[in-house]
């Protein structure tokens, strides 16, 4: 099997957690609700069918799969046809917990991957996920042993195919001798940091290229947001923006695609504005002095803590 997310020229997906975050206007429904679904379906008349979502994305541990939710009722009140609609790559994540006083977790043991899995499908309004990925690793197993649960997950679950998220090159590649890349209907997909002001983990971008795994980047415009400015990223960025007369969000989403042909960027929206100018920017190429002034950026930030932490039991 080929990497349908390669093969299909997945052009780039959109993530929407903050509409779900504490704080978040979408909350409060109304007019704000319906401008974030307007979001979304301006997203799909432009032809996107890449949205990925998690079930922990919701603003208390007692609405988990808030996020999930509203992409099925996204879904269900576009006008498009349902071809179309059979088209979308609803991806979701699973295996981090949180329950009662807001306590979070991860459990990547069978059973509970498989109830969190037929519950996101519940909540997307679909019999079968077409992308699930484990979110983070469980840090009470080992790693071989969510790897088992994982095989177990993608013979029994009703997912189409399978992504991981947060996991480090070698680690990347226990679980491709494990579960086998796109060729042998295994993993299809990582999930980890990597943008402007992210660049820790280049070597598992060299896994997936050597494998035909897609790269879904979380934070891809780490580094050039507004708040950001004057650090040497955003600056350096900065510059370039000015001179090709492109915002920093068009130069940061061509910078992804010009690391290689397997990166799908995942930018984060909630308006339609961000929408339509993430859209735009898909056509944008880097030329070889932009490249050359993008070359050698600044030390890249660390891992968040929390990945550092977030390490399987040793064997």
């Amino acid at each position: 099997m080929t990497n349908p997310l390669l093969s299909l020229n997945v052009p780039l997906g959109f993530g929407f957690m903050n509409a779900s975050w504490p704080g978040s206007p979408v909350l409060e429904g109304g007019a704000k609700r319906e401008a974030f679904i307007g979001a979304l379906h301006a997203a799909m008349d432009a032809g996107v069918t890449l949205l990925d979502t998690a079930d922990i994305y919701a603003p208390s541990w007692d609405s988990m799969g808030h996020n999930e939710v509203l992409l099925a009722e996204a879904v269900r009140s576009w006008g498009g046809s349902e071809s179309r609609k059979s088209a979308f790559i609803l991806a979701t994540k699973g295996g981090i917990t949180r329950s009662v006083g807001e306590v979070w977790s991860k459990d990547s043991s069978y059973d509970y991957l498989m109830r969190a899995i037929e519950k996101s499908a519940t909540n997307l309004g679909v019999s079968e996920i077409p992308l699930w990925q484990q979110h983070r690793l469980d840090t009470h197993q080992t790693l071989i042993q969510q790897l088992q649960n994982l095989a177990k997950v993608r013979k029994t679950a009703p997912i189409r195919w399978l992504g991981v998220s947060n996991y480090s090159a070698p680690q990347l590649r226990v679980a491709l001798d494990t579960l086998g890349g796109p060729a042998d209907g295994g993993i299809i997909s990582v999930q980890n940091q990597l943008g402007p002001a992210y660049r820790q983990q280049m070597d598992v971008l060299e896994v997936c290229e050597e494998f035909g795994l897609a790269y879904l980047p979380w934070s891809p415009m780490k580094g050039v947001r507004s708040s950001e400015a004057g650090s040497p990223v955003y600056e350096r960025f900065a510059g370039v923006a000015v001179t090709s007369g492109h915002d920093l969000f068009a130069m940061a989403q061509a910078w992804l695609r010009s690391l290689s042909p397997n990166i799908v960027p995942l930018p984060g929206v909630t308006r339609i504005e961000s929408v339509l100018a993430n859209l735009a920017a898909t056509d944008l190429r880097l030329n070889a002095a932009q490249l050359e002034a993008l070359s050698n950026l600044p030390e890249s930030l660390p891992l968040d803590d929390e990945l550092v932490r977030d390490q399987p039991l040793s064997a």
